[in-house]
C-alpha cells in the first residue's frame, strides 16, 4: 500500500460488490476489501483507515453491530462509516445514521455516485480535523487565527452543503443564492430600521454562513421521496417535513465534536424554523408570528423565492413576476409582513441575483 494515500476498508460478504467498489476507488485510494466481520479487528490493529464502507446484512454479524463496536472503541470511534445496503426503507437509513454512520448508499450503487460520496466525506473529515486542531490552539493564537478558523468553518459548511445538493440534483446553486438573498434582506432591514435591535446582537457573517446548513436534514430523507417527480403523497410529505428535525439533530451532533460552534447555533435555528409560517400553519413546531425566530422568518422568504424560481421535480420554473405574485397572494400568510414589504419594495435587486428570466413552462 502507498503510505501517502488514504486507506479505505470495504466490508461486504458479496465478492461482486467488493470488486466493483475496489475498482471504483482504487485510482485515488488504497482499498482493502474484507469478506468477513471477524477479520476487521485484526486489520484495524495494523492500519487505521480514513473511511469504512460497511454492508448491513452479513452472515456473521450485522453492520449495525459492527458500527456499535467501532463507536465504542476510542481508537476507531472517529473513523467515518458509510453503509452500503440493499435496504431502501427510511427506517433503516435513520437507524444507520443514528448509530453514527455519515451516509447511507443503496445497492446496486452507481460507481460515480460512490466515488463522489467517498470524496466528499473524506474532505469533510479532513477539514473537521483541521478545524479541531486550529480550535485547540485558539487561546494562544486568537488574533491571527480567527480568519483561518472562519475560513475552515465555511469550507466545512460548503462541503456539507455540496453533499446535500449531490443527493438533490435539482437544487444546484440554491445554497449560494439563498445566502445572497439573506445578506440583502438583512442590509435592507437595517437601512430601514426594521428589527435592528435584534439584528445588532447577531454576527451577521456567521448567520449568513450558517444558512448553508438549512437543508442539511435532507441527507436523512430517502432518495425515493427526495427526488420524486410529481406531487408527494401525504405520507411522503410527512417524511419530507422531517428534514427540519433531522437537520436540528445533525447540527447538534456536529456541535458536540468541536469547541468553536457559535455558527452552528444559527444553523440549528435556520434548519428547524425555515418552514414555520407567520400564520402558524407551518412545521415542525407550528410557531406563529414573532414566536418564530427572526432568522427563520428571513430564511423562509429566501428559501421559497428560490424554490419558486428554479427547477423542482414537482413543479415548473416560475418567472420572477409569477413568484412575487404567488408569495404576496396565495402564500401571503407564510411570511412576516414587515420583511415581505421590503422584499417586494426591492424585488428588482432580488430578481437580479437569480439571473435571466426563465421561459414559462420549463
Amino acid at each position: 500500500m502507498n503510505s501517502k494515500r488514504k486507506k479505505i476498508i470495504i466490508l461486504d460478504d458479496d465478492g461482486t460488490n467488493l470488486t466493483v467498489a475496489r475498482n471504483t476507488l482504487s485510482g485515488g485510494y488504497d482499498v482493502l476489501p474484507i469478506l468477513s466481520c471477524a477479520m476487521l479487528p485484526r486489520i484495524l490493529e495494523k492500519i487505521k483507515p480514513s473511511l469504512i464502507l460497511l454492508d448491513i446484512e452479513m452472515p456473521d454479524m450485522s453492520g449495525y453491530d459492527v458500527i456499535k463496536q467501532l463507536k465504542a472503541d476510542q481508537k476507531t470511534r472517529n473513523i467515518p462509516v458509510i453503509f452500503l445496503t440493499g435496504r431502501i426503507d427510511p427506517e433503516s437509513e435513520i437507524k444507520g445514521l443514528s448509530l453514527g454512520a455519515v451516509d447511507y448508499i443503496t445497492k446496486p450503487f452507481s460507481p460515480a455516485l460512490l466515488r463522489q460520496r467517498v470524496d466528499l466525506h473524506l474532505l469533510v473529515d479532513e477539514q473537521r480535523t483541521q478545524l479541531m486542531e486550529y480550535a485547540d490552539g485558539l487561546e494562544r493564537m486568537v488574533d491571527d487565527k480567527t480568519k483561518t478558523i472562519l475560513d475552515l468553518q465555511n469550507a466545512i459548511l460548503q462541503t456539507v452543503a455540496e453533499l446535500v445538493e449531490s443527493r438533490d440534483h435539482i437544487t444546484g446553486g440554491h445554497i449560494e443564492r439563498t445566502q445572497k438573498y439573506l445578506h440583502m434582506l438583512v442590509d435592507i432591514l437595517i437601512r430601514h430600521d426594521i428589527y435592528t435591535k435584534e439584528i445588532s446582537a447577531w454576527d451577521v457573517d456567521l448567520f449568513v454562513m450558517s444558512s448553508q446548513l438549512h437543508d442539511v436534514g435532507k441527507i436523512s430523507i430517502s432518495d425515493g421521496v427526495l427526488m420524486k417527480h410529481g406531487t408527494l403523497t401525504a405520507p411522503e410529505f410527512e417524511e419530507m417535513k422531517k428534514h427540519t428535525t433531522y437537520g436540528i439533530d445533525i447540527i447538534r451532533k456536529i456541535g458536540e465534536r468541536t469547541r468553536e460552534n457559535d455558527f452552528l447555533k444559527y444553523a440549528q435555528i435556520l434548519a428547524g424554523t425555515h418552514h414555520e409560517r407567520w400564520d402558524g400553519k407551518g412545521y415542525p413546531a407550528g410557531l406563529c408570528g414573532e414566536d418564530i425566530p427572526l432568522q427563520g422568518r428571513l430564511m423562509a422568504i429566501a428559501d421559497v423565492y428560490d424554490a419558486l424560481t428554479n427547477a423542482r421535480p414537482y413543479k415548473r420554473v416560475y418567472t420572477h413576476a409569477e413568484a412575487l405574485a404567488i408569495m404576496s397572494g396565495e402564500m401571503k400568510g407564510h411570511f412576516d409582513p414587515k420583511i415581505m414589504e421590503v422584499f417586494l419594495k426591492y424585488e428588482d435587486e432580488f430578481g437580479g441575483v437569480r439571473g435571466s428570466t426563465p421561459r414559462d413552462g420549463i
